[in-house]
């Protein structure tokens, strides 16, 4: 077969690549000129994705609202009250190490991810082509392309083989736009057919898509419901705390004629609790801890929310090759049509596969089982198109005679009632990829070129099923996510290969020809069938729309550039690692070792990070509700505030933070669900009530018990009691269903607290003495009567109002 030099021009109208002289522009720039550029500083230096810095981290883990407020209590404890008062500020100091540090640990591999998964465009340069990084194109450069490739600096195009550009993620606009040369090139588009090459014009933070694609790329934790909704309870947590405040400063300091210094420490003590300041640390570190797990499976996540979204999702929409196959195809068999030998067709395969620059997987087989006739000489392209389903070549024959051929679906390509349809039916029955040979009656730039095209053969196609994808399938039909078979491929065919791996309603496909327009029609549809085949690039967008306007929270897997809408559009989209450059700009996630196993672990990973802040979102609110009810009543009794900053610190750290820790990062394989704020408060805010009012009932009861020296510690001791065993029953509650160590854990907290009252040093060190047998009995009777009322309450909000 003849091929045409690279600096062959293109005729602007048609297709055919044509002879001319060597164009000065098509062999690149030289080493030198790419030097002088560098020198000049007109590289492509755009911050590849990547996290946060380390000043940012260290920014955002320290310099926080409620850091500052502990921060300026702590140093006022530091002055003004022994040391036990002041743990709380040590503690929010351990808290932030271990937020920094975990947050670095995920910045690293978030980074060396990226660097594995960054696209190399291909670069001509002194006549030679090459792969290079993206932040190493300079101003000038001739950029080659091909189907699947993102286009990474604006440009003008120089070369174009049936260049196709989508640029609807930069414009809205869905249809492919031809490019010819001298055409604009813009950053952020990608190529859906053809190939060609452009000249780079604007690089850097100078092109058209940059600052948007910088902004998309970076490292966040916002954008997801679970951080929204943090920051409003945060919000009215806020404006509860500042009145309170305000009102216990007034109580202890004016109405009081205690010691200073003293009502200082009580007054710090009744403020410190009702911060939830470990609540933000803890999600940072559940995120970024999921972000190292699923990096030690190769998997990189490009926006962190997408770890809490997937967990959300009920709705998986899979893309058959690639994903449910391997991308590699074998050719099986070759049946010839009619009268046409098989020494011919396989001829015609070959030329045809030498025509196309940059083959997909089906012929890529075609090339590998029928060598090229040096005979043979393409005269014009038509590159596979995923909207038209099929590819073409014009060639002068050897014995100088031209003729057309058209290969793809043999449904596009043949009329209704074609007797061959049934033969294909029952190859694709059998899970086989069908493709046909036909031969055109008109020229290939005609729009209707497959019209009247005369059937030559057809070949048949084995796809490989990846061995682990029927586990995957499996593991989300017992998780309750719907798994949808969208695919470009014939709809027997596709249902076919989803039956062996056992995707239940496989043996129901639906043709996406046949399904309505309008979007509820389309999304009934979706809802009642499983496999669907015949499926265009703008449907498959189509029908993610049509799945998300009946309340599905959609993920979308694929690897090709027929995909990159749909995967844009999808809550959460995933992208193999071999797939093509615009499918993994695009997705949220990115799987680089290209298992679709590894899906599960990505779910799993996200249902135990949401799963776990919610729990322990619980615990740390309970602490704020308690506080401040606590606060009000002692504020409108004018008595002295029940505790000391080291009793809340060995409250907290029992009940509250070491749990918490354990129970963020335990495994959990429940399924997110929606509305954060209301399934956090439901609980929070009666258990916090009923704790607060139960211990300053405990209070009161041992202000008229005890008196004499001694008195004020018997009481606080008391009131510590009854709240610590409470508290304890919350946690009790958040902690089921209960496991082995779920039950040491709270065994080992209960452990600890007896601890502190039985040793003589920890008692002095916590000023913590129970005095007699009296008071002590009654604060555990007390408690126990309001932790049977934070159960029953529980259960009642859990009938009243279901999550």
């Amino acid at each position: 077969m003849t091929h045409i030099d690279a600096g062959a021009e293109l005729d602007p109208v048609h297709p055919v690549r044509l002879p001319a002289g060597q164009d000065d522009r098509a062999t690149g720039l030289t080493a030198a000129e790419v030097a002088e550029r560098v020198a000049r500083g007109e590289v492509n230096d755009v911050p590849v994705r990547s996290s946060r810095s380390l000043g940012e981290i260290v920014r955002a883990n320290v310099f926080t609202r409620f850091n500052a407020i502990i921060g300026v209590l702590w140093v006022i404890m530091l002055f003004v009250a022994p040391i036990q008062d002041s743990l709380f500020g040590f503690v929010i100091v351990a808290n932030t190490g271990i937020g920094i540090i975990q947050e670095w640990r995920a910045k690293k591999t978030l980074d060396s991810l990226a660097v594995l998964g960054e696209a190399k465009p291909t670069v001509r340069r002194d006549g030679t082509a090459a792969e290079i990084s993206t932040s190493e194109i300079v101003l000038g450069d001739l950029v080659e392309l091909g189907p699947g490739d993102k286009i990474p600096v604006d440009g003008e195009t120089v070369e174009a083989d049936s260049l196709e550009v989508d640029e609807s993620l930069l414009t809205g606009e869905a249809d492919p736009v031809i490019k010819k040369p001298g055409d604009k090139m813009m950053s952020g588009s990608f190529v859906v057919a053809g190939g060609g090459a452009f000249t780079a014009t604007r690089v850097g933070r100078e092109a058209y898509a940059a600052q948007l694609a910088e902004e998309a790329s970076r490292f966040t934790l916002v954008h997801s419901e679970l951080r929204s909704g943090i920051s409003t309870i945060l919000k009215y947590v806020t404006w509860l705390m500042v009145p309170t405040s305000i009102g216990l400063v007034i109580s202890q300091l004016v109405v009081k004629d205690d010691n200073f210094k003293e009502s200082i420490a009580y007054t710090v003590g009744g403020i410190v609790p009702m911060i939830p300041e470990g609540l933000v640390l803890l999600t940072s570190v559940a995120f970024a801890i999921g972000v190292i797990r699923l990096g030690r499976q190769q998997c990189l996540v490009q926006e962190l929310p997408a770890i809490e979204g997937l967990a959300r999702v009920d709705t998986v929409c899979l893309d058959k090759t690639g994903t449910l196959t391997e991308g590699g195809m074998d050719v099986t068999e070759l049946r010839p049509l009619g009268d046409d030998d098989e020494r011919r067709v396989r001829e015609v395969l070959g030329a045809l596969g030498e025509s196309d620059p940059r083959p997909n997987a089906s012929l890529q087989a075609i090339i590998d089982a029928y060598p090229d006739s040096e005979e043979w000489r393409c005269t014009e392209s038509l590159p596979f198109s995923s909207a038209r389903k099929y590819s073409g070549a014009s060639f002068s024959e050897g014995d100088g005679t031209t003729s057309t051929w058209l290969l793809g679906a043999p449904d596009v390509l043949l009329p209704d009632g074609d007797p061959s349809l049934a033969e294909i039916e029952e190859l694709n029955q059998q899970g086989l990829r069908v493709l046909l040979l036909a031969r055109a009656a008109g020229d290939l730039d005609d729009p209707d070129v497959a019209a009247g095209a005369r059937a030559s053969a057809l070949v048949v196609l084995e796809q490989r099923l990846r061995p682990d994808a029927a586990d995957t399938l499996r593991y989300f039909a017992e998780q309750d996510v719907a798994a949808k078979v969208i695919s470009g491929d014939n709809a027997v065919s596709v249902g076919a290969v989803a039956g062996k791996l056992g995707l239940s309603g496989a043996d129901n496909t639906v043709d996406a020809r046949k399904l309505p327009a309008e979007r509820d029609g389309m999304a009934q549809a979706l809802d009642d069938h499983t496999v669907f085949g015949r499926v265009t690039p703008q449907q498959k967008r189509d029908m993610v729309g049509a799945l998300q306007s009946h309340g599905h929270t959609v993920a979308m897997t694929g690897d090709g550039v027929n995909d990159v809408l749909a995967l844009k559009d999808a809550d959460i989209g995933v992208s193999m690692g071999s797939g093509s450059e615009a499918t993994r700009a695009v997705a949220q996630i990115v799987l680089l070792n290209n298992s679709f196993a590894t899906l599960p672990s990505v779910v799993a990973e996200g249902r135990r990070v949401i799963g776990n802040i919610t729990r322990v979102a619980t615990l740390f609110l309970v602490k704020t509700v308690y506080s401040v009810i606590i606060a009000l009543l002692v504020v409108c009794s004018q008595v002295e505030y029940l505790f000391l900053p080291r009793h809340l610190t060995l409250l907290s750290t029992l009940t509250i933070g070491i749990p918490a820790f354990f129970l963020a990062l335990a495994p959990n394989k429940e399924r997110a669900k929606p509305h954060f704020v209301r399934r956090v408060m439901r609980y929070a805010l009666p258990g916090g009530v009923i704790a607060g009012v139960a211990t300053f009932v405990t209070y009161l009861l041992a202000r008229h018990h005890y008196d004499g020296a001694g008195a004020r510690e018997a009481e606080t001791s008391a009131a510590t009691l009854a709240l610590f065993l409470i508290a304890m029953w919350v946690l009790a509650i958040i902690a089921r269903p209960y496991t082995w160590w779920r039950v040491g854990l709270i065994g080992a907290m209960g452990l600890g607290f007896l601890l502190v009252l039985t040793v003589p040093w920890l008692q002095d060190f916590f000023q913590l003495k129970l005095v007699g047998t009296t008071m002590p009995w009654a604060a555990v009777a007390i408690a126990a009567v309001a932790s049977l009322a934070v159960e029953l309450v529980y259960r009642w909000v859990d009938r009243r109002f279901p999550a």
